[in-house]
């Protein structure tokens, strides 16, 4: 018999060199190995005939094999088989390709199911390469696995099958209690049925369970990682700056900012640490609150640090806050990589010594030899683009320190309660007032003379604009890179006119060089990959042009308007897409519908999936197994309740020690 800790090596028909295959799947033991589910599963119920299937479809088919095997070689390395089948009533001619296996085994007379499309004209019906099983013994429901080419789908149901029947029982988790309340299967039966289910609505109550159970171990996760968050701090706030900040300001506070101030500043006067995330679209004014709460704290006798994700950024950052904070003695630094080798010393001996009160940066704000004083408050700007270890590193520099992240991706509140599960949240939800409207327009490749004639009037003015491509995949030939648009354009459009080229492969140093170019007015057209969705303030740029639109989730589409309209000027925004795909079209225009992010992230929920949120996974969460984010918020929303039930009674799970070996799994290093 089989526990669920043995080595995945020791399952019959596995061995030591079958293992490795297993192991670059990410399983190493029985456990991860009934854990890895299907993707799919595939109906061998074969009462069909070809009589009652249509051209094209995906069918199960029971037949004999009538015309034995005959082999032909086309060419090098490419052997094809061909053989004859019927139902009783047709005849079905199927080719097998390169399985010499396979075509030897096939004997005839004997009946076998054929699983694949079928090619059916008047007379003739046949199938290319369908998968062959004899008829007895076949699963009337196949899982599909994620295979790789070495370990077939196939393969890894033999070996699932055999690992469940050398499985007595699957050890429960849950109480019967809480299985009662939700209305769950056991354990065992779901991990069975979600392998093997009898029928096609079988895997449905398992589906339920497993559900339920993923998305319970990440609460218990992140709910026990926001406890431990919760030891008492010293470095408490014990006067209220606020309004004497806001005393500097040329421009007087949105409620919304009052409020996410206020909420921070509650947060450092209590006796834990702040630990909130600051969530607002784009020109909401997030920096003014993080220029507010560094006053306070630095006024209480505290340093402050804000790590941004690029050089430019945390340079737009120095100088914004440098002139926020003119009226003030307080002594600012900016540190990155580029800073030269004398000032970095210069820089953080200061800092040891006190002598500064701000520091600003890039990544190198988490050098070992980065050591502040009195660090108390930790910003982190567009939290996305760093992972949470990179913010835990930073916030280690001092003893409990407070911690504000920052966003523009406009998150639903309910996932972004997954997202930042260890964070409490605050959000700008309203604009200073005479922000300008980003006009939207949606236009098809028809329109590319007018546009560009659009943007050389703007240049002439002394404007300037960006031109955004979509990312291209090797195989694709009818879509331009950045870089063949920017060659065609300056050598054809555009020629003599000042054009950059930004992208991903670039040099982070040659990213920085041309995004100062542009934002120093040197370049009035800049075009470029969706590396500009994070960037710097050009007030200067009023038109932004995104090729082939309908390839953008909606939230980065917004991300990209974002980067235009940071003026006084009118500023555009122009969607090219020839896509004929109703859906496409549909996000399309909820783009010139809104300007809100929030409403545009619900909508890009509901039309996209969470791709768009979670396709980095740069966040540091878990990867979820068989729980999706969107389609799986009602039994989120139980699980979370669920999970605060459990920990308010058992705060170790000493009760439940199979949850607490989950979870401490799923979350590996991040929870204790």
């Amino acid at each position: 018999m089989l526990d669920l800790d043995s080595n995945i090596q020791f399952i019959k028909g596995v061995g030591e060199k079958r293992a490795k295959l297993f192991n670059s799947l990410g399983i190493f033991d029985v456990d991860s190995l009934i854990h890895f589910y299907p993707r799919k599963y595939e109906d061998w119920t074969a009462n069909k005939t070809v009589q009652d299937v249509n051209d094209g479809d995906t069918v199960c088919i029971k037949a004999t094999l009538i015309i034995p095997v005959k082999e032909a070689m086309i060419r090098r390395g490419l052997t094809l088989f061909k053989c004859r089948f019927s139902d009783g009533e047709n005849v079905i001619a199927v080719t097998i390709f390169n399985n010499k296996y396979l075509a030897k085994s096939l004997k005839v007379y004997e009946d076998y199911f054929l699983y694949g499309k079928i090619d059916k004209s008047f007379l003739t019906a046949s199938m290319s390469s369908p998968k062959i099983e004899k008829a007895e013994n076949v699963l009337a429901i196949q899982p599909v696995y994620p295979a790789k080419e070495k370990l077939t789908s196939r393969a890894i149901s033999k070996v699932m099958k055999t690992a469940l029947d050398e499985i007595s029982q699957i050890p429960e988790t849950l109480s019967d209690e809480i299985r009662q309340k939700y209305g769950l299967i056991s354990l065992d039966k779901a991990i069975r049925d979600i392998h093997f289910p009898n029928s096609a609505d079988d895997y449905l109550p398992a589906r339920k369970r497993l559900i339920f159970e993923e998305l319970l171990t990440l609460q218990l996760g992140l709910l026990k990682l926001k406890s431990n968050k919760k030891c008492e701090t010293s470095l408490r706030i014990t006067k209220d700056y606020s309004k004497e900040f806001e005393t500097f300001l040329p421009f007087t506070l949105t409620n919304a900012q009052k409020r996410t101030i206020g909420e921070c500043v509650a947060d450092m006067e209590s006796k834990f640490p702040c630990n909130r995330l600051v969530q607002g679209d784009v020109g909401s004014g997030k920096t003014a609150v993080a220029a507010s709460l560094i006053y306070t704290v630095i006024k209480n006798g505290y340093q402050a640090a804000m790590m941004a994700p690029t050089e430019i950024l945390a340079t737009q950052h120095f100088e914004s806050l440098t002139k926020m904070f003119s009226k003030t003695d307080l002594k600012i630094a900016l540190l990155t990589g580029s800073t030269p080798a004398k000032e970095k010393r210069e820089i953080k001996n200061a800092l040891f010594n006190n002598e500064i009160d701000l520091l600003i940066g890039t990544h190198a704000l988490i050098q070992n030899d980065v050591e502040f004083r009195n660090l108390a408050l930790v910003i982190t700007d567009e939290q996305h683009r760093f992972g949470v270890n990179q913010r835990a590193t930073l916030a280690q520099k001092g003893q409990h320190v407070h911690t504000i992240v920052m966003s523009a991706t406009p998150i639903p509140r309910t996932l972004g309660l997954i997202l930042y599960g260890d964070l409490d949240i605050s959000i700008l939800d309203e604009l200073p007032p005479g922000r300008q409207t980003v006009r939207t327009d949606v236009v098809d490749s028809r329109y590319h003379k007018r546009l560009f004639k659009f943007i050389k009037d703007a240049i002439a003015r002394g404007e300037q604009c960006y031109i955004v491509c979509p990312a291209v995949e090797e195989n694709e030939t009818n879509i331009k890179s950045a870089e063949e648009f920017a060659e065609e354009l300056a050598n054809g459009e555009f020629k003599g006119y000042n054009l950059g080229i930004l992208h991903g492969k670039m040099k982070a140093k040659d990213k920085e060089a041309i995004m100062k170019s542009f934002a120093d007015g040197k370049v009035s057209i800049l075009v470029a990959t969706t590396v500009v969705e994070v960037g710097v303030d050009v007030p200067n740029a009023t038109i932004m042009v995104i090729e082939n639109a309908e390839r953008f989730g909606l939230s980065t589409l917004h991300q990209l308007r974002g980067r235009v309209g940071r003026g006084n000027k009118q500023s555009y925004c122009v969607l090219v897409s020839d896509t004929k795909g109703e859906a496409s079209r549909e996000r399309l225009m909820t783009m010139k519908q809104f300007s809100d992010g929030f409403k545009i992230a619900d909508t890009d929920l509901k039309l996209r999936g969470p791709g768009d949120f979670f396709g980095s996974r740069q966040h540091g969460l878990p990867e979820l197994k068989i729980a999706d984010m969107v389609e799986d918020m009602d039994t989120l929303q139980k699980a979370q309740e669920c999970a605060k039930d459990i920990l308010k009674s058992d705060f170790s799970l000493s009760n439940s020690p199979a949850l607490k070996t989950q979870m401490n799994k799923m979350f590996e290093k991040t929870v204790n």
